[in-house]
């Protein structure tokens, strides 16, 4: 007998209802309980399925692994400015040394130091690591001769989708990949 998945490792991947995730970075999913009020509420179409079983007195279904919004929801025209997202649209890699580190190793760095007059702003700041922001100070990037790898612009909000499709989460089931990864090549077998 094998053993029941617990509840709480069924989340939904949802798609917008043109099927395509509604973010990546993080991953649109909702809990077990959101993905059935939703079914309940007709909002949205079971796409795919987990083996996973629950039961009312008067009802069984199985717990859904995809879910599509039957209305689509518009993307935001400018992604918001935050410490994660500059750190997404850098790829995780420092600008300076163009070494990947984890989140909580990164920091960011004003190109043009705030002692300068530099503002905290999508074409000013870059992703750095810990040693790279220290070794650089309150310099520029002329006066210590550390150029960022990209020019910082402010990214779309497709871009920050694509480069997300790059960090899967730690939990990626099944039947999400056909969703996730349009992009990859389909191998005959």
């Amino acid at each position: 007998m094998s053993a029941i998945t617990p509840l709480e490792q069924c989340p939904a991947l949802i798609l917008n209802a043109d099927f395509r995730p509604l973010s990546y970075f993080p991953l649109s999913l909702w809990s077990w309980q959101d993905a059935i009020k939703a079914i309940f509420r007709e909002s949205v179409v079971v796409v795919s399925e987990y083996e996973r079983v629950i039961s009312s007195p008067s009802h069984q279904m199985r717990l859904p692994s995809v879910l599509a919004l039957k209305e689509y929801v518009p993307m935001e025209r400018a992604p918001a400015f935050t410490r994660f997202n500059v750190f997404l649209r850098d790829g995780f890699e420092c600008q300076y040394c163009g070494d990947t580190f984890r989140t909580q190793e990164l920091t960011f760095d004003h190109v043009i130091p705030r002692s300068r007059g530099g503002r905290t702003t999508w074409d000013n700041i870059v992703t750095a690591c810990q040693g790279c922001n220290l070794a650089k100070g309150s310099m520029t990037p002329r006066e210590c001769g550390m150029f960022p790898m990209t020019d910082p612009v402010q990214p779309s909000i497709f871009e920050l989708q694509e480069n997300g499709r790059r960090f899967p989460p730690n939990f990626l089931h099944r039947s999400w990949g056909d969703f996730l990864y349009w992009d990859t090549e389909l191998v005959d077998q």
